[in-house]
């Protein structure tokens, strides 16, 4: 989960400085951009202070991100990566593009697939032997709200069915994600 503040001092390292302590980060891995620099003034008149927007991205997600741009550079494809903020602080990675399609799969095994392993590369050890604890959702334009929809159409038509003949109905494997969604 991406955190950013904006941050106003003296000086820009002193404003970097205090975005390292409110983003709680080192101030190594803190990319900013400088809004307005410091400016002293005559004689305390006119003066400004420096303003920086900063923003960190935890180790674990960015591991997630640099993975995934990997697997489309080493496909060849010309997608893009878009991320943002999830429920409970997780994140979602949004791929689009010419051929992103393909990391779909057939009812979303690859996706699944590359979700498990973005998972597993956001899951790496942190400098202090700790895993960090984020959570990496991937969709590929707009897949997983166009299944869930499919899916709810295919537990309304079931149900249907059920109470029409009064016998139960067996459904083709799925996964967790799936299976809530029918329930």
């Amino acid at each position: 989960m991406k955190k950013e503040v904006t941050v106003k001092a003296k000086s820009v390292e002193e404003a970097l400085t205090l975005a390292a302590e409110q983003l709680g980060a080192p101030e190594s891995e803190i990319k900013y951009t400088v809004i307005a620099e410091a400016k002293r003034g005559f004689l305390g008149l006119g003066s400004a202070d420096a303003e920086i927007s900063a923003y960190y991205i935890p180790r674990g997600e960015q591991a997630a991100i640099d993975f995934i741009n990997t697997v489309i550079a080493d496909m060849q494809l010309t997608a893009q990566i878009e991320t943002r903020d999830g429920k409970d602080g997780e994140l979602i990675i949004d791929i689009s593009g010419e051929g992103s399609g393909i990391l779909i799969g057939h009812h979303g095994d690859t996706l699944d697939a590359l979700q498990y392993l973005a998972n597993l590369a956001s899951a790496r050890k942190n400098i202090n032997g700790e895993r960090d604890k984020s959570r990496v959702t991937i969709d590929i334009e707009g897949y997983r709200a166009k299944r869930e929809e499919t899916l709810r159409a295919l537990a309304r038509k079931m149900a249907q069915k059920v109470l029409k003949y009064k016998k139960s109905v067996m459904l083709e494997p799925m996964n967790p994600y799936e299976r809530r969604i029918i329930h």
